[in-house]
């Protein structure tokens, strides 16, 4: 294990080496990410900086050669992925056909790697077969997945950190578990990630765009499924936890504009991240609390992997406790939704 991580973290000095290059690519592309009133940078910023992660993680490839029986349905759908990114940074695609394409690519990898959750074991016996639904949960998966990093990628190294974070996790949980596939994979794409995050992180040299963040988003999502699929009820929710911020964000946003009567495709700046700058924190303070609730879902994660059933269902409360709590403090669905506050505040005045 101690060779395939140093050999992995060579796809950090590819990175180091490679994102500059990509910078002044995307300079003479004119391809910079313009500020807007959703954005918080104030001068155009290149972009296209997935293509560097991209890149490096292939130079991994070529260094360690980790094969599966889904290898080649991963790399071909991380392919596909980033031609896709690239082709919407340079000419912004609609959501239709990025949806459309990301389908597409999850059914690549679903029915030609053959990736899918087909049962779940209950913790006192006995399974929860799936059957023609396995295909479907794992579509779900990926998808959702996909698109839940793209939407926390609205601050400097703020989408590049979470994920470095969560492939950190993945990789040391393969490692326990003995999945040698798995945390090759993570090691290559955090090491390409991290080296990324020396020009990302504030004030960002280079963004990575839809073409990083999705990329990024497709194999967290494909390595978590590999990594946990067709094992516990308790062991499932496991990826969950590590993608705990960009999920919970996602659904936030979706429960947000129900509520508020919004189309669920529309933008707006009620995410975790903005509900935090407008609060009073700098750019710099909000990166740096995102990475810390990060580490918090993925050490939770790790405890969650360790304890009882019981134990489990304690921290996943205390996890679910904690997350309302901060929807309410920061308004993450509105200024009048507070129902535990609101319960706190009854039975302060009943006693």
């Amino acid at each position: 294990m101690f060779t395939i991580l140093l050999l992995a973290s060579l796809t950090l000095v590819i990175s180091l080496i490679i994102t500059p290059l990509i910078i002044k690519l995307a300079i003479k592309l004119n391809a910079t990410d313009k500020p807007n009133y959703r954005k918080a940078h104030k001068v155009p910023t290149p972009t296209l900086g997935g293509i560097a992660i991209f890149l490096s993680f292939v130079g991994g490839l070529f260094i360690l050669q980790p094969y599966s029986d889904y290898h080649a349905a991963v790399v071909t759908g991380a392919s596909i992925i980033i031609v896709l990114g690239i082709i919407d940074d340079l000419y912004n695609l609609s959501a239709k056909i990025k949806f459309s394409v990301q389908i597409v690519v999850a059914l690549l990898v679903v029915y030609w790697g053959g990736l899918q959750v087909e049962f779940i074991n209950l913790p006192f016996g006995g399974q929860i077969e799936f059957g023609f639904l396995s295909s479907i949960v794992a579509i779900f998966w990926i998808v959702g997945i996909t698109n839940a990093i793209n939407l926390i990628d609205g601050l400097d190294g703020l989408a590049a950190g979470v994920s470095s974070i969560a492939l950190f996790t993945i990789a040391g949980m393969a490692v326990l578990m003995g999945d040698v596939y798995v945390s090759t994979m993570a090691l290559i794409l955090f090491f390409s990630t991290m080296g990324f995050l020396r020009y990302n992180f504030f004030p960002a040299k280079i963004f990575m765009g839809d073409t990083g963040a999705m990329f990024l988003g497709f194999m967290i999502s494909v390595l978590a499924l590999l990594g946990f699929k067709n094992i516990t009820v308790i062991s499932f929710v496991i990826p969950i936890f590590i993608l705990g911020v960009p999920i919970s964000d996602t659904l936030i946003a979706m429960v947000r504009r129900r509520v508020n009567r919004q189309p669920i495709s529309q933008p707006d700046k009620s995410h975790l991240h903005h509900r935090l700058m407008q609060s009073g924190f700098t750019h710099k303070q909000t990166v740096l609390f995102i990475y810390s609730l990060s580490a918090m879902f993925s050490i939770s994660a790790i405890f969650f992997s360790m304890t009882t059933l019981w134990g489990s269902i304690i921290i996943l409360g205390v996890a679910l406790l904690a997350i309302e709590v901060l929807i309410e403090s920061l308004g993450l669905i509105n200024n009048d939704f507070k129902p535990l506050t609101n319960f706190v505040k009854s039975l302060w005045e009943k006693s």
